[in-house]
Order: structure tokens, then C-alpha cells, then sequence
């Protein structure tokens, strides 16, 4: 059943989190900037619990010059509970990269990060993530990508020791 005090709850939130994390990202021309959507049907978790349920998330990011990401990602976490992550902060360093002689992420591969705030773990989850409050937290994501086309790409995010999530990408403009 639809909990709507959680969902209203959690979109005045999120509202307010946008409106602060919107004015913090660089400013850019709009022609410059290039927007994808993103999808993650699956996530493998390291320490498999009865608890877990599957994970899901819809999001939507844009890239600015040069290489800067900011977005938005709506997802179920691993306990069933809607949540959001807003991340104002960014960046995507495409290949090739060589670490001394060796390339260490090969041409058409990508590493990114990306940092903002979590909203979701409540009640009995609170302790999932670090420094949560009232299921509000800091979060960071690092992750591999490989380009699959010019629109599309994959992608293997690191959702900290707890487990990987695996998430398609295609640029709407």
C-alpha cells in the first residue's frame, strides 16, 4: 500500500536538496550540456541478506563540459524503501588511461564518480549507510563504463562494500 505521509515527506525533501544542489553545479551554456537517461535492472550484493529485495533505479543526468556530471537517480534500495540520490557534484575521465606504461582504462572505457546526498534508509535500515540522519546521508559513487555507442553506454557502479549495481545509459541529447 502507498505510504503518501513517507512520499510527501520525502518530496519536500528532495525538493529542497535540488533546489540547493541545482545552484551549486557549474554553470555552462545549455547548447554544451548533453543529458542521458539511466536504468539499473540488477544489483549483486556482496553479503546477501533474506532482507534484501530487488533493486531498482531510474535517473537522469546531465554532462557538462568538460567531462563535469550532476543528476538525479530515484531507486528502491535494498529494503524496499523508495529513495533518491542528488548529486550536484561529478566527473566522468574517459579512456584511454595510463597509469606509468600501462593503460590502466582502455579507449572507449570511462571511470566516474559522483557525490551528492542519499534519502531512503529509514526506521530499521538508518544504519545501512554512514552518517545517516532521519535517512538523510552523504553518498559517493565510483564507477566503470564502457561506451557501447555514440548514444549508449554500461556501466558497474560501486555502491560502497555492500555491492555493485549494474545500469544502462542513453543520451537523449
Amino acid at each position: 500500500m502507498l505510504n503518501t505521509k513517507r512520499w510527501s515527506v520525502l518530496g519536500s525533501r528532495v525538493g529542497f536538496v535540488f533546489a540547493v544542489s541545482s545552484g551549486l553545479s557549474q554553470p555552462c551554456q545549455a547548447d554544451d550540456a548533453r543529458y542521458s537517461l539511466m536504468f539499473s535492472p540488477y544489483t549483486i550484493h556482496f553479503n546477501p541478506s533474506p532482507e534484501h529485495r530487488h533493486v531498482w533505479l531510474v535517473g537522469l543526468e546531465r554532462q557538462e563540459p568538460p567531462n563535469a556530471v550532476a543528476g538525479a537517480a530515484f531507486f528502491s534500495n535494498s529494503f524496499g524503501q523508495p529513495s533518491v540520490f542528488l548529486y550536484p557534484f561529478g566527473k566522468t575521465y574517459p579512456g584511454p588511461i595510463r597509469v606509468a606504461s600501462v593503460t590502466a582504462v582502455p579507449e572507449q572505457w570511462y571511470v566516474k564518480w559522483a557525490a551528492g546526498l542519499l534519502y531512503g534508509y529509514k526506521g530499521a535500515y538508518e544504519d545501512k549507510v554512514p552518517f545517516n540522519r532521519d535517512g538523510l546521508s552523504p553518498g559517493i559513487i565510483v564507477s566503470l563504463g564502457r561506451n557501447i555507442t555514440e548514444q549508449s553506454q554500461v556501466q558497474l557502479n560501486l555502491l560502497g562494500v555492500n555491492g555493485l549495481m549494474f545500469q544502462l545509459s542513453t543520451r537523449i541529447k
